[in-house]
């Protein structure tokens, strides 16, 4: 009989040469190679190798003899594929294990739409153990290595081994009587279209963003008195939950386009924007500016012409929206026009930059009016890019760069974020760029606007998936219980797509339209868009006391989900909870049935954790994560379940328990905090607490 292979069982070969791969992995600025790997085969030991680095060893059970390898080298238009298949020759299973060995920002995930089974736009928060993992992608060197689907019976397992500063480590744990690996280098740059993403220069904003935006609050009324007494607003009942930036909108600028109309603002600001700044930091919260790239001088340009774009009779050219084109290949316009304005913003405190326009820059602007590049012998995408280079330099790498609006590849790498949709919040897009959140840039799916029909579910989709979290309503409605879902949702945590493809490729599948677009009016082609057939949205949370999922359903396009579809393991038992009806849903094992969307809500968000046979934190009532934003540390051990929290000073923070039959609490101790409720329904025990100071508190139910 043969030896089965496992995680804790593996081929000693292996370890043979895993002291290879701990020290050869090394991380540098510079590009790594867009070539195949290296597949080396002795007997039952396979390694591919790249650029310098063992990233793959595994081994066969069998001799040598009883499988065959075959591989594949294939390059299409920059686009490099290297395969190699593992097939059994007598139709027997193989088994399989090894290492994956990969830079410190790699991170577990599906490289491929799944064939079969519900699709849920993933995210993911720590070393993920999604049992929907068959790939693994390393941002660092931009490289993908997955394992194909298959058809026949072929058992996948992809499982974080090591984390630490230096590389990651995964087990591979494969089952079956054929399988195809899949070696994709320059991944996002090559295969998905992103010919200026070079991750190995820079990373992405790994901070929670979360603010307010005076843009629908005001639209361009905004004014230097009711801007302080919205920040006032803000910093009260908002900054506790994680709100930091506090963003000026389109309103204070004089007409033009010019330095000094920006720098100097209009007469609703008498105090002008240095004062104002340092006000709104006075209330503890992060400054931010709008400003756009349009110039609407006519006088000014005619007096300037050679910074500007010129039609072909050498007069300055102008298009809708834009008004007169600066020309980012002009060093000279942009020392004058750019740096002046940014540099001097930077200087006075500012931390948090809109640029917007970019898109009718470049479709109206360079797009339109390519025969002007054309005739310098300028790439008009490299001067569209110079433009934003420009600003990301005078800001500096320390504050926030939004780019804005519609999806422009030429920004990588330069914009912190990128707004994805149209004008208003559109959780669709976040089905339709999923992949790019937080490998690319943050994805800004625009602001929230807290309204009863669109809260909640605007709330979540933008937390699960770690997008750029604005919210935009006038001051008066964060005295009211709207603000509920928006408190509940901040801080946002830092999470990895779980797809390295996108779930609704609709729109990322026609990004090449961004070079060819001459008009940024309305929704075009590559926008993020507001529909999909795709509503639900998971987020597996890593702690490291604990693994769960988050699931988000803002529709009722699915009525269950399986076991499986969720990546969680079989034959286990799930409690499940919904989270803002506060309602325990009961034991799983093989699906979940959704209920109706409470109208109230209008989704429904799921904690999903694996049942134990203790006591056990089912949910807090903090944050959407169920316990990932606020608890510190959970720990059963005879016969109490202890824990540290985060808390917010002067508000109740709710710890759902779940408490097997048999079981009894008899003593509930909180560090610094009063326990305020003390209820048990059946299996639910919740205990809530309230602490005056905000400090961390430490809690002990004894059984």
């Amino acid at each position: 009989m043969k030896k089965m292979i496992t995680r804790l069982n593996l081929i000693p070969a292996v370890f043979t040469v895993i002291a290879l791969i701990s020290c050869d992995h090394q991380v540098t600025d510079n590009a790594p190679p867009n070539t195949a790997g290296k597949l080396s085969v002795k007997d039952s030991l396979l390694s591919l190798e790249y650029d310098g680095s063992k990233i793959l060893i595994i081994a066969v059970n069998e001799p040598s003899s009883e499988f065959t390898v075959n591989e594949l080298t294939d390059n299409r238009n920059g686009k490099v594929f290297h395969l190699f298949t593992i097939t059994s020759k007598n139709g027997k299973l193989l088994n399989i294990s090894g290492l994956i060995t990969a830079g410190k920002e790699s991170f577990a995930c599906e490289a491929d739409r799944r064939i079969a089974g519900t699709q849920i736009v993933r995210h993911t928060y720590g070393p993920d153990r999604s049992k929907l993992n068959r790939a693994v992608y390393d941002r660092e060197k931009d490289w993908l290595l997955s394992v194909d689907q298959s058809y026949t019976s072929a058992n996948v397992s992809i499982t974080p081994e090591t984390f630490n500063s230096v590389s990651n480590r995964y087990a591979v744990v494969m089952q079956c009587d054929q399988v195809t690996v899949r070696f994709r280098p320059h991944y996002y740059q090559k295969h998905r279209g992103l010919s200026y993403f070079e991750p190995w220069k820079y990373k992405v904003w790994n901070k929670s963003v979360a603010g307010w935006c005076s843009w629908f609050a005001f639209k361009t009324g905004i004014t230097e008195e009711n801007l302080r007494y919205t920040a006032e607003v803000i910093a009260e009942t908002m900054k506790p939950y994680g709100l930091e930036y506090f963003q000026i909108d389109d309103g204070y600028q004089q007409a033009g386009g010019q330095p000094e109309t920006w720098i100097h603002p209009n007469e609703k600001f008498p105090a002008g924007l240095e004062n104002l700044a340092a006000f709104i930091k006075s209330k503890g919260l992060k400054p931010g500016i709008w400003t756009n790239v349009a110039n609407h001088d006519s006088a000014f340009v005619e007096s300037h012409k050679q910074w500007f774009v010129t039609d072909s009779d050498g007069s300055p050219a102008s298009g809708r929206w834009i008004g007169y084109m600066l020309d980012g290949s002009n060093t000279a316009a942009l020392d004058s026009m750019i740096t002046p304005v940014y540099s001097h913003f930077k200087e006075t405190g500012w931390q948090y930059f809109k640029l917007d326009a970019l898109r009718h820059l470049l479709y109206e602007g360079y797009n339109s009016h390519s025969e002007y590049f054309n005739k310098k012998g300028v790439d008009r995408e490299k001067a569209f890019r110079n433009v934003v280079e420009r600003v990301r330099e005078d800001i500096g790498k320390d504050n926030f760069l939004l780019a804005c609006w519609g999806v422009m590849p030429a920004v990588a790498g330069l914009a912190d974020g990128c707004r994805i949709g149209n004008d208003g919040f559109g959780y669709a897009a976040l089905a339709q760029y999923n992949s790019f959140n937080n490998v690319v840039w943050r994805n800004d799916p625009d602001h929230i606007e807290l309204t009863p029909a669109e809260a909640y579910r605007s709330c979540v989709t933008t937390s699960l998936t770690g997008s750029l979290f604005m919210v935009t309503d006038k001051p008066e409605v964060y005295h009211t219980s709207m603000i509920v879902p928006a408190r509940k949702s901040i801080p946002v945590l830092f999470t990895m797509p779980g797809q390295v493809f996108d779930l609704d490729p609709s729109r990322s599948m026609l990004l090449d339209r961004t070079m060819t677009e001459m008009s940024g009016s309305g929704e075009r082609e590559a926008d993020g868009s507001r529909t999909t057939p795709f509503d639900l949205f998971m987020l597996d949370l890593n702690m490291p006391w604990e693994s769960w999922i988050v699931l988000g359903r803002t529709g009722a396009s699915e009525r269950m989900v399986t076991i499986e579809d969720l990546g969680l393991e079989q034959g286990k038992e799930y409690l499940v909870y919904e989270f803002w009806s506060e309602k325990y849903i009961g034991i799983i094992s093989d699906k979940l049935i959704f209920d109706d969307i409470d109208s109230a809500f209008n989704c429904q968000l799921f904690c999903i954790r694996a049942k134990t046979d203790h006591p056990q934190v089912l949910a807090t009532d903090r944050h959407i994560s169920c316990g990932a934003a606020d608890i510190i540390s959970v720990n059963w051990q005879e016969n109490v379940l202890t824990g540290r929290s985060h808390t917010i000073a002067g508000d109740e923070y709710t710890i759902v328990i779940h408490e097997p039959d048999g079981y009894k609490s008899s003593g509930i101790n909180a560090s610094g905090s009063v326990v305020v409720r003390n209820t048990i329904n059946k299996n639910i025990h919740r205990i809530t607490l309230l602490n005056q100071t905000g400090e961390d508190i430490s809690w002990t139910i004894t059984y």
